[in-house]
C-alpha cells in the first residue's frame, strides 16, 4: 500500500506520525516570510493546546473560529484536535448575521477571531455576538496593548497564539471505536465523536451545520491521495480558506505526503502569482479568476516560464471551462487544470488523475474515487444509464454524519441511504462525472454558497420593494453573480442598486451575498401556484458579461 493512503483515524495522530518521520522539512511558509517545520507544527499545537486547557477547554469542548489562511489557522486545526474538542471552522467572509447564528447554534464557548482582517474590525464583531449568545473571546493580536492578547501571545515562533508548559496535557487518546471498521457517512453512523462542525448556506435562509467526525472529514483527501497527484517534493498555493472544509483536506493531504503549502491570506492578482515563483511553486489552487491572474502574469513576464516545476492547477467551486483549462496548459504548461467535486457534506466524492487523456482532464471532474458508491438517479429516483442526467447520490467515507439540526437529515438520505446532493450530472462510460446544473436554488459566487432565499427575505423587508427575486447570471470573473430582480412598491421613487446594497449591509449580511445587478420590472412572473418563474427571469437578465 502506498503509505500516504495509511492514514489513521484522528488527526493528531497524523500529526505526530509526521513529526516524527519528517520533523525538520518545511511544511507551512507565508507571505511574511514565517515558516515552520513538520516538527515545529506539532511543538507550535501542543503549547497552544495547553493554552486552550487554561481557558478551560478540554476534550468535547465546543470551539469556534475565524481565521483567515495563515499558520495560526491551521495550528488552531491541530491544537484542537490534540484536545478532542469540537471544531467549527468560520469563513472571514461571514458577518454579524451569519456568525451570530452559527456561534450560537454550535454553542461553543470559545470564539478565536484575528484583531482585524482585510480593514474588517473582526474582534468587535466577535464580542458583539459572544454578548449575545454567550461565550469567551479570544483575539489572536501581537499587539502589546491590545486587551485581549495574553502575556505570551507570541510564541518561539513567532505566532499569534497564546501558549503553555505542553506538561499540564493529559496523554492524548483516540475516541473508542476510533480503529475500527471505517464508517461511511450518514446520521449517527460509526463510534467516532463530532469533532468538526462546517456551515453550508445550501439552499436555505440559515446556514446549514454539517457534522464531521475526523476520518470524514479527512477522508476528503483520498481524492489526492489516490490519484497520486503530489509528493514531498510538490509546493502548493493556497489561496483558498483554510476555514472551508478545503482546510482540513489540504492539511490531510500534506501530513500525509510531506509537500509544503504556501499560505495565501487573501488572492492578490500581481502579488500572489510572484510570490508563488519565487517559491517555486508546482500546484496553484484556485478557481477561474486565479488562473486568469496566473496567465495575465505569465504574459507579462515574457516567454520564460514564471513557474518551471509547474504540474498542475486544482480548479475548486465554480465550473471551469474547457478553454480556459487549453489556456493554462498553453501559457504555464504542465496538464492544465484539473478539477474535482464534492460539496461540504461529502467533500471530493470525484477526482480526475494524472494519467486521463486531456479531453477528461478539460471536460470532466474525474470519476468517483475508490470506496465510493456514487449513482446518476432520475426524478424517480431510479438509476440513470451512462450518458443521461440525473442527480448525482452518493455514499462514502468521506460522508458528513448529519446535519447540526438533526430535522433536517432524514430529506437528506433516500431510502438507500445515499446522500441526495441536489446536484445534476452525466456519468460517462468511463466513469468520468460532468456536472450539468443543480436542483437548489443556490448562487456560486467565487466557489462560494449563496442562498436566494436569504437575499429575497432581506430584500423583501425593504419597504421600497413589492416583490423580488434573486437569480445567479453568469459573469465571467466570478462564475455567477448575485441579480436581483425588483418589483418597486407603488409610487415608489426609482430603486438603485446602491441603495439596496445599502439596506443589506444594515442588515448584516456578508458582503459576497449583496447583489451586483438590479433589474426593474412591473411584476416577478409566478405560475398559477405562486411560485416564481426563474427560468423565465433567467433567460431575460443572463447575458453574460466580461
Amino acid at each position: 500500500m502506498n503509505p500516504a493512503l495509511d492514514v489513521p483515524p484522528t488527526l493528531w495522530e497524523l500529526v505526530t506520525r509526521r513529526a516524527a518521520a519528517t520533523p525538520d522539512v518545511v511544511m507551512l511558509v507565508d507571505a511574511h516570510g514565517r515558516s515552520l517545520t513538520f516538527g515545529q507544527f506539532a511543538e507550535a499545537a501542543e503549547a497552544f493546546a495547553a493554552a486552550l486547557v487554561g481557558m478551560g477547554i478540554s476534550e468535547g469542548s465546543r470551539v469556534s473560529w475565524q481565521l483567515p489562511t495563515t499558520i495560526e489557522a491551521f495550528v488552531t486545526m491541530a491544537a484542537l484536535g490534540r484536545l478532542g474538542a469540537v471544531q467549527n471552522p468560520i469563513v472571514p467572509i461571514l458577518r454579524r448575521r451569519e456568525v451570530s447564528f452559527i456561534v450560537g447554534q454550535t454553542g461553543a464557548e470559545l470564539f478565536i477571531v484575528p484583531a482585524e482582517f482585510r480593514g474588517f474590525d473582526h474582534a468587535a464583531l466577535a464580542h458583539e455576538v459572544a454578548d449575545e449568545v454567550g461565550c469567551a473571546v479570544l483575539v489572536l493580536d501581537d499587539s502589546p496593548d491590545s486587551p485581549d492578547s495574553p502575556d505570551s501571545s507570541v510564541s518561539s515562533f513567532g505566532l499569534s497564539l497564546p501558549t503553555a508548559d505542553p506538561a499540564v496535557l493529559a496523554p492524548f487518546r483516540a475516541p473508542p471505536g476510533a480503529h475500527g471498521p471505517v464508517a461511511t457517512g450518514g446520521p449517527s453512523d460509526g463510534p467516532d465523536p463530532t469533532r468538526w462542525i462546517f456551515y453550508t448556506s445550501g439552499t436555505t435562509a440559515d446556514p446549514k451545520g454539517v457534522r464531521h467526525v475526523d476520518r470524514s472529514a479527512m477522508a476528503s483527501a483520498r481524492s489526492y491521495l489516490t490519484t497520486g497527484w503530489y509528493d514531498d517534493t510538490d509546493v502548493l498555493v493556497v489561496p483558498i480558506p483554510a476555514a472551508h472544509i478545503a482546510g482540513i483536506m489540504m492539511l490531510t493531504a500534506q501530513l500525509s505526503t510531506g509537500f509544503r503549502q504556501l499560505l495565501v491570506e487573501a488572492f492578490d492578482p500581481v502579488l500572489t502569482p510572484a510570490l508563488a515563483a519565487e517559491h517555486d511553486a508546482t500546484v496553484i489552487v484556485g478557481n477561474v479568476l486565479v488562473f486568469h491572474a496566473y496567465i495575465a502574469a505569465q504574459h507579462a513576464h515574457g516567454a520564460e516560464r514564471l513557474w518551471p516545476r509547474f504540474k498542475v492547477a486544482p480548479n475548486g467551486g465554480a465550473p471551469r471551462s474547457p478553454e480556459l483549462h487549453e489556456a493554462v496548459r498553453r501559457e504555464l504548461g504542465g496538464l492544465g487544470t484539473m478539477s474535482s467535486w464534492g460539496l461540504t457534506e461529502c467533500p471530493a466524492v470525484t477526482c480526475c488523475s494524472p494519467s486521463d487523456d486531456n479531453d477528461l482532464l478539460a471536460r470532466t471532474e474525474g470519476p468517483a474515487i475508490a470506496g465510493v458508491e456514487l449513482r446518476v438517479v432520475d426524478s424517480e429516483g431510479r438509476d440513470s444509464p451512462a450518458g443521461v442526467e440525473g442527480e448525482l447520490r452518493v455514499r462514502a467515507p468521506q460522508l458528513f454524519q448529519g446535519y447540526v439540526d438533526a430535522a433536517l437529515d432524514a430529506a437528506a438520505f433516500d431510502e438507500r441511504g445515499l446522500f441526495r446532493t441536489g446536484d445534476l450530472g452525466v456519468m460517462e462510460p468511463t466513469g468520468h462525472v460532468r456536472i450539468t446544473g443543480r436542483i437548489k436554488d443556490i448562487i456560486i459566487r467565487n466557489a462560494e454558497n449563496i442562498s436566494a432565499l436569504e437575499v429575497e427575505n432581506a430584500l423583501s423587508s425593504h419597504p421600497g420593494i413589492a416583490d423580488v427575486a434573486v437569480i445567479g447570471v453568469p459573469d465571467a470573473k466570478t462564475g455567477e453573480r448575485c441579480c436581483a430582480v425588483v418589483a418597486p412598491a407603488p409610487g415608489e421613487r426609482m430603486l438603485t442598486l446602491a441603495e439596496i446594497a445599502r439596506h443589506c449591509r444594515e442588515l448584516g449580511m456578508a458582503t459576497q451575498k449583496i447583489p451586483e445587478q438590479l433589474e426593474l420590472v412591473e411584476a416577478i412572473p409566478r405560475n398559477d401556484l405562486g411560485k416564481i418563474n426563474k427560468q423565465a427571469l433567467r433567460a431575460m437578465f443572463a447575458s453574460p458579461r466580461p
